[in-house]
């Protein structure tokens, strides 16, 4: 008994316990093989994805750098064979047609007051709304919140007869105006439910050493919620330079957004298909580079709060 005793690993043996750990933990030989199947099948499927994902990318751009005569005779995938149809000419015919490049600007002039303006107003309405306490306050949110469900389609008409009495139909402020005031209720919804999570003791503590709440919003808040603000710029950037709805009914028919100058290119398709492939890729390129620029933080946003 004694003999017996002294064999069995007591609680503080660390190698007794190693050794039982060892062995239950160990995988069955017959589990790996499945395992390893199951591993590279997730990579392969990734893989197919990623490649459907970039495959019409891929063939705009290579449309974009071919020859008209050659876009219209064979398909973008003949250049694999014959590289020699690569031609920068389509990018220097785009940079002297003046409709599509003013459209590029007037688009960039939307976009960037209308994000603007989105990330200004809807972050102090988002704090407003987490952490000072006001009368109606849940019920105003739960009206911002429904605004959300609203479609587009609804406000047209009364929009347009709105922008009309004011005198800003078919401009470009009236785009600005009506992108700010559709994406403000998404904003307000993000950043609320972000500044929610920020831990109430650090705005104790702030406010303990005397900062009022315009400094609390500015100095503690703003920069914890840089994640957040940024995936809000994104989607809203992107929601706006990829309208066409909006831009077709609001903007100016003289001085039109990219999308419906390019949508006005289409209906001479034969005569300048170079011209509006490369267009079309410029298009999409730039909230691509967007995207890419503020990745991170875009990543950091979505994720914020899914993990406490």
């Amino acid at each position: 008994m004694v003999s017996t005793l002294s064999e069995a690993p007591s609680g503080n043996d660390p190698v007794g316990r190693k050794r039982s750990a060892g062995r239950g933990g160990r995988r069955p030989l017959a589990s790996r093989p499945t395992a390893l199947v199951g591993h590279w099948a997730v990579r392969f499927t990734l893989v197919v994805i990623a490649f459907l994902w970039l495959l019409p990318t891929t063939g705009l751009l290579l449309s974009s750098l071919r020859d008209r005569s050659d876009i219209a005779a064979s398909g973008w995938w003949t250049v694999l064979g014959d590289w020699s149809q690569l031609t920068a000419a389509n990018y220097r015919a785009l940079l002297e047609n003046e409709a599509v490049t003013g459209s590029l600007l007037t688009t960039s002039a939307i976009a960037v007051p209308s994000t603007v303006l989105v990330v200004v107003v809807g972050s102090p309405a988002g704090y407003a709304f987490a952490w000072m306490d006001f009368p109606g306050r849940d019920r105003l949110f739960l009206a911002v919140v429904g605004l959300l469900v609203v479609p587009v389609q609804v406000a047209l008409i009364p929009v347009a007869k709105l922008f009309d009495s004011l005198g800003i139909f078919e401009t470009t402020v009236g785009v600005v105006v009506f992108h700010t005031a559709f994406g403000l209720p998404f904003a307000i919804f993000l950043l609320r439910n972000f500044f929610a999570e920020i831990p109430r003791e650090l705005l104790e503590a702030a406010r303990l050493d005397g900062a009022g709440e315009v400094r609390l919003f500015t100095r503690v808040v703003l920069p914890l919620g840089g994640p957040a603000i940024a995936s809000l710029g994104i989607f809203q950037f992107l929601w706006v330079w990829n309208d066409m709805l909006v831009a077709l009914i609001f903007a100016d028919s003289g001085d039109p957004p990219i999308t419906v100058a390019l949508q006005q290119q289409v209906r001479q398709f034969g005569n300048n298909i170079d011209v509006l492939a490369s267009g079309a890729f410029v298009s999409m390129v730039i909230p691509l580079l967007v995207f890419f620029a503020f990745q991170r933080q875009f990543v950091s946003g979505v994720m914020a709060g899914a993990v406490k």
